[in-house]
């Protein structure tokens, strides 16, 4: 018998889950498959026969592997993004007690280079489902600053009076005091739309279009904390908003 057959068995039961439970793409849930797949193949390697000998250490050597074979630094993220989200639903459902690759980081990616989300991420980002009002916000945040390229500042900014024709177009004040026009796209008008029906549920007399839950302009602090708790909440690195900008960019060129 495969030795591991314990861990494919569950990387079978994990892919359907992400795949019809968190309704993530075809795209994203192949790239799991594969990450996890390399896993198991590092584990047989081994001769590992259950999740009680996955250490931290196995966890470290994984990642050392994927590092000696030429992985970049992202894709290596990446992986370890894929192995922790398995643990963590292994560890929901009772299957192990803790997680071996709780403490277990990977490779930064060089710091002089602009961080760019790869089109997968982007999409993993963009299927969180908002469950309540300040949810809702931080979707119609996120869709817009990556559909629009608007860097957090200009985000925060924003005033319920700046949209134009319909809610096609958007003035922007940018760096200088300079004022620009921007479109929207339609993904990012719905996510807004929908925050704004939610936004008429807090008592406030701010123009700004993104409020806190005391109905204060939001800062581009807590910009930033939200975006890092709602990329850890779909299985992502930490993700800054500057990274949106650059993916958007990015994206657009390719």
């Amino acid at each position: 018998m495969n030795n591991t057959s314990f861990i494919l068995n569950d990387i079978k039961e994990y892919l359907i889950f992400v795949s019809q439970v968190k309704n993530l793409s075809k795209n994203t849930t192949s790239a799991y498959e594969r990450d996890l797949k390399k896993l198991a193949k590092f584990i047989d390697d081994l001769n590992l026969s259950n999740y009680s000998e996955i250490n931290n250490e196995i966890c470290s050597a994984w990642i050392g592997n994927l590092y000696s074979q030429d992985n970049n630094p992202r894709s290596i993220q990446r992986h370890l993004s894929s192995a922790k989200g398995f643990f963590r639903f292994l560890k929901k459902n009772n299957l192990i007690e803790s997680s071996p690759f709780e403490l277990v980081s990977a490779p930064k990616s060089p710091s002089n280079l602009p961080e760019v989300l790869s089109p997968e991420d982007v999409e993993q980002l963009l299927n969180f489902k908002p469950s309540n009002l300040i949810e809702i916000r931080d979707m119609a945040i996120v869709e817009l600053m990556y559909s629009s390229g608007l860097r957090v500042s200009e985000t925060v900014n924003i005033n319920m009076g700046d949209f134009e024709e319909d809610m096609t177009f958007l003035r922007v004040l940018g760096k200088g005091a300079k004022t620009r026009i921007v479109p929207l796209g339609r993904f990012a008008v719905t996510a807004i739309n929908n925050w704004i029906i939610e936004r008429e549920k807090i008592v406030t007399k701010s123009e700004a279009l993104f409020l806190n839950s005391k109905g204060a302009r939001l800062s581009i602090r807590s910009v930033q904390l939200r975006l890092k708790k709602m990329a850890t909440k779909q299985g992502l690195p930490p993700i800054h908003p500057h990274m949106l900008r650059h993916s958007f960019a990015t994206h657009m060129l390719e």
